[in-house]
């Protein structure tokens, strides 16, 4: 009878833990719908930690992909792609993820193993891919001689974008919102939000932040709002100047009186979008912006036009546009002015289009054309391409390579002079968003860093390890080693870096070097020594030691736990279990007890030091796993007994 009453009350928790998960999942569900990706990643989480579910793992690599959190993001694909009855979709977005991080050589595994379980795969798609990756593994061997910058005074913890010199002034647009100012907010193409009722004026529902709008920075002057009334409350994109600064071409976006609602996408049933639109200004007398005129071929029921650019001699403008009749998502096309100063019909640019997407373009002096891909051989996400213009033809566009391009997105590239200018960029280890980077033509360079990655336990080389070189502030630089774990960096003078080896199921290792104070012709030599992970090894914390019946975190200890927040804050997906174990000595149930509160005081400091409470959990053992023999009524010395006091972690996500 009494273990049909315990089968009873087992059967009961049981019931009651299924239902809390589903209630956590299914409140995740409708956060995620809402997009309110926060949210919903602390409730997948959770569910994963309670049943790990195929849902809750594809959820979890959807939401930190719309964050555009990469590391993440790879991990629940992998994780995703793994499991029972994975569709073949996840395997190719783990591909992607994979790419996104610069693991090339990884990500053909993937993108092949996808081929392999999709047979209707068209193989120009696939050999694009597997090019793609042999590029740029490439292009990161032999970087071009640009240094990139981060232009910090003008990013946002937002998307900031679209920079262009003018007149002495930067002029760019971001959705940063600024206090006390009327509201005006790219590369976002539309205006999404729910067709039932008129989007919010202040906050753009689909991100979060406040609309794009057109900011100017002049000198070390503080930001400001660029004069001039759009008539909208919503987008308002990266401007496109004549010479002489008259008159400016911008794409934005409103709701018009006439919106045929008809004709207005639909998503999800509830999720409308509104197309955007390009407009010009012209100054009048007095030097202030006039009222902006609509561009001829708008067609906001139909489709978008954006990404204007006007030529030197005010002749062509070139554009963005999902018009019918192109070849991809968004094709560049051009108008010409007429005898009678109109626009003549819009030409498709067939030579640089492709059925992806084309964005971006512009002209420097020299007629070199300059836009962004993502449908050509590239690193990933939209990459910048040149090309000229020769006798009204375009010639065969090129990538700019690396550090000009990365795994992400990489768009709006603006000469100011003939070896510096803007581009943006929502590469990894930026400010926030999108972000705007300042290039300039490196011809010396100063100083080599040479390295190899080794196993920290073998002693072997690592090959296809991710190494990130981090100048402090300045640029990112990342190769992958070659099959001896090898890898080399151009340096420049007088700065210090950061280093940092990454790889797929091992934890990462880093260092730092300087060439202040260094001569020239100076070989820097730096190794790095990775740990392979293993799921659910017992790793023991040297000298975690508690007062005698006590669970309060002593000083002594912290420098341990410290370490232990390093390890979680240098490889941020890994998820672990920290135990807590006694000696056999007192009550069992009482150890047992104790136990879990030592455990749960150690997780409470690293928690309280910024890790998420989602990725460790604290297990009280008592006196249940012992290291030797010292059980209960088994007498021991000291030493033996100290040898069962411990406290460890162990891996249990990757």
């Amino acid at each position: 009878m009494r273990y049909k009453k315990l089968s009873l009350i087992l059967f009961s928790m049981l019931c009651s833990f299924s239902a809390t998960a589903q209630y956590v999942l299914n409140e995740a569900d409708r956060a995620f719908e809402q997009y309110n990706y926060d949210k919903a990643i602390d409730l997948y989480e959770q569910a994963y930690k309670k049943k790990a579910t195929l849902h809750a793992a594809e959820r979890l690599a959807a939401c930190y992909n719309y964050q555009r959190n990469y590391k993440q993001t790879e991990s629940w694909y992998a994780i995703a792609a793994g499991m029972e009855k994975s569709p073949a979709e996840n395997t190719l977005a783990y591909a992607k993820a994979l790419q996104s991080n610069s693991k090339y050589s990884e990500a053909k595994i993937q993108y092949n193993n996808y081929a392999d379980l999709n047979k209707n795969l068209n193989p120009s798609l696939k050999s694009m891919w597997l090019r793609s990756c042999d590029s740029a593994m490439y292009w990161m061997k032999e970087p071009k001689s640009v240094v990139i910058n981060n232009e910090k005074s003008l990013n946002s913890p937002q998307s900031d974008w679209g920079a262009v010199m003018q007149k002495g002034m930067i002029v760019f647009s971001s959705d940063r919102g600024l206090k006390g100012k009327d509201e005006q907010s790219g590369n976002k193409p539309f205006l999404k939000f729910d067709g039932s009722k008129a989007p919010n004026k202040t906050i753009y529902g689909w991100t979060g932040n406040h609309y794009l709008k057109l900011y100017t920075k002049t000198g070390a002057d503080s930001i400001a709002l660029f004069p001039i009334g759009t008539g909208t409350d919503y987008h308002v994109g990266p401007a496109s100047f004549t010479q002489n600064g008259g008159e400016m071409y911008f794409t934005l976006t409103r709701i018009p009186a006439q919106l045929d609602y008809t004709k207005v996408k639909i998503l999800k049933g509830k999720q409308a979008t509104v197309n955007i639109e390009i407009y010009s200004s012209k100054k009048d007398a007095s030097g202030k912006w006039g009222t902006p005129v609509a561009f001829k071929y708008n067609n906001v029921n139909q489709y978008s036009v954006g990404d204007p650019f006007i030529s030197t001699d005010e002749q062509s403008l070139y554009f963005s546009s999902n018009r019918p009749g192109g070849k991809g998502g968004t094709d560049l096309y051009v108008c010409q002015k007429t005898a009678e100063g109109d626009w003549g019909l819009p030409i498709n640019l067939t030579e640089i289009n492709t059925e992806g997407n084309e964005r971006n373009p512009s002209f420097d002096g020299d007629n070199n054309f300059y836009f962004s891909s993502d449908g050509r051989v590239g690193m990933g996400g939209l990459d910048i391409f040149s090309a000229k213009l020769i006798g009204g033809k375009i010639s065969e566009p090129q990538n700019m390579g690396y550090p000009v391009n990365s795994p992400q997105d990489d768009f709006t590239f603006n000469l100011s002079t003939a070896t510096t200018g803007f581009l943006s960029s929502n590469r990894i280890d930026g400010s926030g968003e999108d972000d705007i980077y300042s290039f300039t033509q490196q011809l010396i360079l100063a100083f080599k860093l040479t390295g190899t990655v080794y196993n920290k336990t073998t002693g072997q080389p690592l090959g296809n390890t991710i190494v990130t070189l981090n100048k402090t502030g300045g640029s990112t630089l990342k190769v992958e080693t070659d099959e001896n774990g090898r890898f080399r960096f151009n340096l420049e003078r007088a700065s210090d870096y950061g280093l940092k080896g990454e790889k797929t199921n091992y934890r990462s290792d880093g260092d730092s070097l300087t060439t202040i104070g260094l001569t020239a012709s100076t070989e820097i030599k730096k190794h790095l020594y990775l740990e392979a992970i293993e799921i659910n090894k017992a790793i023991k914390l040297e000298n975690i030691y508690y007062d005698f019946d006590k669970s309060n975190i002593r000083a002594d200890a912290t420098i341990e736990l410290d370490k232990l927040v390093k390890i979680m804050t240098d490889n941020p997906t890994i998820w672990i279990e920290l135990g807590s174990h006694t000696d056999s000595r007192g009550n069992d149930a009482y150890n047992l007890a104790l136990s879990q509160r030592r455990a749960d005081a150690a997780v409470q400091y690293i928690i309280d030091r910024g890790i998420s409470k989602n990725r460790i959990t604290a297990v009280g053992y008592g006196e249940t796993r012992l290291l030797n023999k010292c059980t209960n009524g088994v007498q021991c010395t000291a030493a033996e007994h100290q040898l069962n006091r411990r406290t460890e972690f162990k891996i249990v996500k990757q």
